[in-house]
């Protein structure tokens, strides 16, 4: 039997501000009032702008540490006609950074072209190999997006052909640990850094993907040239990077986001448009959702199962047809990537549960024979499954290569610092990391990793945040209509989360032609009823009926009989459209048996 591998611990967020005041000034729901406020948006103007988000918000590009320098510098080169290239990463925010570049370029009159590098063949970002095919073939300036700020020998190796480089990325700058604690950090030896996670750079809100790095050289570009206004062309491409690098959806990266889901609804891109309709598509309102798990798992798994090329490739595409085809194969991609990483999700799980990773706090789980392109996703399922950081390495060319990713409490990027002696190569942020190493340090990294952490017993409880204990009888049509004012949900935005206590169960029947939904009736101390859907593993909630009270209680339940089951739960209310009706639903997020 399945059962539930991580604790929980619900908390109440008890935030305080005087909410009906803020209702009515604002004209909202105090219940709305009391999520903006436990978003710790503070102020009037603050409310203002989470409310009503406008571009007239998004920060100055010239706030950015080298961005005037650099504009200046490639006006001339644009002018004089000089050969640019861009170099980008093969991830969804990589692909995204090269289209913002190269359509910019070419919509001011440069010399462009691209490079991706190869994840199987070249590994991440730019490369020897990339700079002498760049100076082979007469490149003058190379712009680097979503990566080169690791890349200290490879720029130092173009400098010495006497190329020009600027780099534009967002990941952590690597450092130096001084021997008395300090840091000292090593900034590649390009011409321009653009990067505002730079100690030194003034730039207001450094938490941007590189796709929004690059949209802001290509702003400061369209206002040098006079165009300024036509960047709102590339708002959508900022915005799938923005969802899909899972960046915090506060500040400038909700705006994009919000403003980008508006354009994406109606996009001219033509590529866009095919893969929005092989993913049947077209009929729906596009969400962050669907940014962050259909468009750009089918752009990511391009780079992952074949070439990043493709995916660039079918959103430069301007014959219908041909991006039709390109569409439905980067689907189907996709779709083999999904079953290959449930494959290895369940190697991974097993082989925590049936070894000493079990009580690790730091997961290193090492699977030979995984497509190393999809370390980064399995590791991601087995941080949800376990709520501990995890590591997932498989074989390469060269020893092991692999992903990891994290919790809040664990910086991951620090993390491997501590242990780059045992490293061949690492990169990344608090969240999310990559790495190679020599296969005979696996199990030296292993250990290392777990004698340095700090992480508590604590760190390792899921915390379930709820907002508001809201009985559900409160539940109505202009609350739930309101609740769109605080969309996109994502990290640093959460969708709310609502509570009620000794909620009875009427009646449960499964759904779903893989039976992978419950569809429940809910009645409430004060007899209030309402429909209920829960989405989770269907197996483990019954047998925790079964257990609690009994499987003649669980046959009950099936039949829409009298019983006693009773639970709390976390819900999100909605409104079901269905046939010319509307009603009221809710979503069933977390649960425990009463």
């Amino acid at each position: 039997m399945e059962y539930d591998r991580k604790k929980e611990k619900w908390v109440l967020s008890s935030k305080r501000a005087d909410f009906y005041k803020i209702g009515e000034q604002f004209q909202i729901d105090p219940v709305i009032a009391r999520l903006i406020r436990n978003r710790d948006i503070m102020t009037d103007e603050d409310i203002k702008q989470y409310l009503h988000p406008s571009l007239s918000y998004l920060h100055e590009p010239n706030q950015l540490k080298h961005m005037q320098e650099a504009t200046t510098f490639l006006i001339h080169k644009i002018k004089n006609r000089d050969k640019i290239r861009i170099i980008s990463d093969y991830d969804v925010d990589g692909i995204m950074s090269n289209y913002i570049l190269l359509k910019g370029f070419q919509t001011i009159g440069a010399n462009v072209d691209y490079e991706i590098p190869d994840r199987m063949k070249d590994g991440y970002g730019i490369n020897e190999r990339i700079v002498l095919e760049a100076y082979e073939q007469g490149v003058d300036t190379i712009v680097t997006c979503d990566n080169g700020i690791a890349a200290y020998e490879q720029i130092a190796y173009a400098k010495s052909f006497g190329l020009h480089v600027i780099v534009t990325d967002h990941h952590d700058v690597p450092y130096e640990e001084e021997v008395d604690g300090s840091r000292m950090y090593k900034i590649p030896p390009a011409d321009y850094v653009i990067n505002p996670k730079q100690a030194d750079c003034p730039y207001p809100f450094p938490k941007i993907c590189g796709a929004t790095v690059a949209f802001k050289l290509i702003q400061s570009l369209y206002k040098a040239f006079g165009i300024e206004e036509r960047i709102k062309e590339l708002i959508e491409f900022s915005a799938i990077a923005t969802v899909c690098d899972v960046v915090d959806l506060q500040g400038e990266n909700r705006i994009l986001v919000k403003e980008g889901l508006k354009r994406l609804n109606q996009t001219k891109n033509i590529g866009l448009q095919a893969l929005i309709q092989a993913n049947h598509l077209e009929e729906k309102t596009l969400s962050a959702y669907h940014l962050g798990f259909v468009i750009g798992p089918c752009l990511n798994a391009s780079g992952r199962l074949d070439t990043a090329k493709r995916g660039l490739q079918l959103l430069l595409e301007e014959d219908r047809q041909i991006a039709n085809r390109m569409a439905k194969e980067v689907k189907e991609l996709n779709d083999a990537r999904k079953d290959m990483t449930e494959q290895g999700v369940r190697k991974a799980i097993e082989q925590v549960e049936t070894t000493s990773l079990l009580h690790d706090k730091v997961l290193v789980i090492y699977l030979p024979d995984c497509h190393e392109s999809l370390a980064g996703i399995i590791a991601g399922r087995v941080r949800e499954t376990f709520a501990k950081p995890v590591f997932v390495l498989t074989n390469a060319e060269e020893g092991l290569k692999g992903s990891g990713r994290s919790i809040e409490a664990y910086s991951m990027y620090e993390e491997l610092s501590k242990c780059k002696t045992l490293l061949s190569k690492f990169g990344g942020h608090p969240m999310a990391a990559g790495l190679s190493l020599p296969k005979e340090n696996l199990e030296a990294f292993r250990k290392m990793l777990n004698q340095n952490t700090t992480l508590t017993d604590e760190d390792l409880v899921e915390k379930v945040v709820i907002d508001v204990p809201m009985p559900i009888c409160y539940i109505n049509e202009s609350l739930v209509e309101q609740l769109d004012l605080l969309e996109p949900f994502g990290k640093g935005n959460n969708k709310p989360l609502f509570a009620q206590k000794q909620v009875h169960l009427l009646m449960a029947k499964v759904l779903g032609k893989n039976r992978n939904v419950l569809k429940f009736l809910l009645e409430s101390e004060d007899k209030h009823q309402i429909e209920a859907l829960y989405f989770g593993n269907i197996d483990v909630f019954m047998e925790k009926i079964k257990s609690k009270y009994g499987q003649k209680q669980l046959d009950y339940l099936l039949q829409g009989r009298n019983n006693k089951i009773t639970m709390n739960m976390t819900y999100y209310p909605s409104i079901n459209e269905f046939g010319g009706n509307r009603t009221l639903q809710i979503f069933i997020q977390h649960y425990q048996f009463c």
